[in-house]
């Protein structure tokens, strides 16, 4: 197996996805969105036919976000029924003007967009199904590092950690002041979130997946501050060397149906 990539230079997509038709591509692609250009926001779902909900989420959401609705792209897909059993939905907003002119390069070539949706679906796609919950931290090189709990194969919940973009450049000492236990703190909060709101038994491990040179002492310092284990990450079969693109190979394993998508 291999993979490939091409830099982005100065937040310059447009001119990478442009390198990218000079490697004779071919065949479909999933565009996946980091934090940086989509939002989440969560809402008690409306009493409305599926086929008119999606153009009244950017109305109900306008306020909620800094996307103005005639330039919001969006969809949602159903949370899982709180300790109030309040059926909620979350809402994935992107902008318009920010996505098209990538649509636009990547359509030039022989490549066809299947989907667009978020990191949050591509590495939940990469943990393997089973019966106990798992606990993910994860996060693309250089964006902002992510808690996603997944059970069997579903993404039960997802958290966003502003801030950590840049742990990689820390050394342990500077990990030591302050940043495990912020990690710990947001780990037990989101494993408390999903046992008690949303009613799940509680997480059976911690996995890391860290592109990082630090990824073994991130771990090795949370295992002491945790009441379950906590493991590096395995990689699929065949993509083991393949950390940094996960989210990537997380997306070749997607399920169109149900996940974000325009």
């Amino acid at each position: 197996m291999e993979c490939g990539s091409v830099d982005v230079l100065d937040g310059d997509y447009e001119a990478s996805f442009n390198r990218l038709k000079h490697q004779s591509l071919s065949g479909l692609c999933h565009l996946i969105l980091s934090s940086k250009y989509n939002q989440i926001v969560q809402l008690d779902k409306p009493a409305l036919p599926a086929e008119e909900l999606n153009t009244a989420l950017r109305w109900q959401v306008k306020d909620l976000v800094t996307i103005s609705p005639e330039n919001m792209i969006t969809d949602y897909y159903d949370g899982v029924l709180n300790i109030s059993g309040q059926e909620k939905i979350n809402v994935v907003c992107a902008n318009k003007q920010e996505i098209q002119p990538w649509l636009a390069e990547l359509s030039q070539g022989d490549v066809f967009v299947e989907a667009i949706s978020i990191e949050e679906f591509a590495f939940a796609s990469i943990v393997p199904a089973e019966e106990h919950a798992k606990l993910l931290l994860c996060q693309q090189p250089n964006e902002d590092m992510l808690i996603l709990i997944v059970k069997q194969g579903r993404l039960f919940f997802q958290r966003r950690l502003r801030g950590m973009a840049t742990i990689g450049n820390k050394s342990e000492v500077e990990l030591d002041m302050g940043t495990i236990d912020t990690l710990s703190i947001e780990i037990q909060r989101s494993a408390d979130y999903f046992e008690r709101q949303l009613k799940q038994a509680p997480i059976q491990q911690i996995d890391v997946l860290l592109p990082i040179e630090s990824e073994s002492y991130i771990a090795r310092r949370l295992a002491e501050n945790s009441n379950v284990p906590v493991n590096i990450f395995s990689m699929p079969e065949g993509f083991e060397q393949y950390r940094s693109f996960a989210a990537a190979i997380g997306a070749t394993r997607m399920k169109i149906s149900g996940e974000v998508s325009s």
